[in-house]
């Protein structure tokens, strides 16, 4: 009898199909828009917005993905980390304001730490006190982390007040990098790297990591998991609290971008992070990094093209998308 011989198991083939709609609908906008320079200029704002929503959607995104969570107190996490990052920033006025990057990013680093700091813990506390309670019920999730959502909000007024904060861009990232007739904006440059790293990071822990191993195990069969002697209610508290901070960081680079912070933006971004979740495919973090693109391109060339359309473009986005794949371009176990 010959002895069985090992075979290598197939791996999951990644479906290319949905990354093919970004450069697709970049390079179908190149028609309607006149001038090329101009046309660069929107890609790049498309990009960089793309990946701040991302940023703040990706929390939400794995939370759902891992726990089956539907919070829609995300977005008080936002205003939170947003509010907390101009207390650290407007007190370090002279270092946003010299013309070095390395003056500017000293003063952001903190601030950024610190919103994510204080938005993770928040998010422990959600967890703890207003979410554990409604595990398994999706309708009383939504109806608990609405409300909460509304007394956060009425907590940022008692705190910071009412009023919009200015929040300058730093010096040296607000000017703009000209190539021949072409003018980008070094903060969406910005943005983008940080998009991609949070990307990469993400990636990288949830499928080359021990940790992303077990949180993924998890999902899948908790009793298993368990009786391996893990503490699968811990692991699953650190990833809210890592979806929290990473709302934060959203924050941050927001409040950055519209150089204001507020106390409904995170309330106001809310329906853009749902309308990319939904797109991506609810709980996929791949799926909602393609999301986030498609949305912050679509936005852009339609507020370019058809200003009055440009609310309700992403909407129609969503729509097309959905008809074409019902469960959006990556569902959760694909991608």
């Amino acid at each position: 009898m010959k002895p069985h011989s090992d075979t290598a198991v197939p791996g999951a083939r990644l479906d290319i199909v949905p990354l093919l709609v970004v450069p697709a609908v970049a390079l179908a906008a190149v028609a309607f828009i006149p001038s090329l320079p101009t046309w660069v200029t929107l890609t790049v704002a498309g990009l960089a917005m793309g990946m701040m929503i991302f940023i703040m959607a990706s929390g939400l995104t794995l939370v759902f993905g891992l726990m089956d969570v539907m919070n829609f107190a995300h977005g008080a996490f936002i205003s939170v980390g947003a509010f907390v990052a101009a207390s650290v920033l407007v007190p370090m006025k002279s270092s946003m304001q010299e013309p070095s990057a390395l003056a500017n990013l000293s003063a952001i680093a903190p601030a950024i730490l610190a919103a994510m700091m204080v938005a993770g813990l928040l998010g422990w506390f959600f967890e703890r006190v207003v979410i554990r309670p409604v595990y398994g019920d999706h309708l009383k999730q939504i109806l608990v982390t609405m409300g909460g959502l509304i007394v956060a909000e009425q907590m940022i007024h008692v705190i910071w007040g009412p009023d919009v904060i200015p929040l300058p861009r730093p010096a040296f990232f607000s000017g703009a990098i000209t190539f021949g007739e072409v003018a980008v904006e070094r903060y969406r440059l910005l943005a983008v790297a940080v998009g991609i790293a949070v990307f990469a990071a993400m990636f990288l822990v949830l499928n080359r990591t021990r940790l992303g191993l077990l949180i993924r195990a998890g999902v899948e069969n908790p009793e298993m998991v368990e009786s391996l002697g893990y503490r699968i209610r811990r692991l699953f508290v650190g990833v809210f609290v890592a979806g929290s901070g990473l709302a934060g960081l959203g924050g941050v680079m927001w409040a950055m971008y519209q150089e204001s912070v507020q106390s409904n933006m995170g309330m106001q971004m809310m329906v853009l992070i749902f309308i990319v979740i939904i797109i991506g495919g609810l709980g996929s973090v791949g799926g909602c990094f393609v999301g986030a693109l498609l949305v912050g391109l679509v936005a852009n060339y339609a507020g370019y093209l058809a200003p009055k359309l440009a609310l309700g473009s992403n909407i129609l986005l969503m729509v097309l998308i959905l008809l074409w794949r019902p469960r959006g371009l990556y569902p959760i176990g694909k991608a």
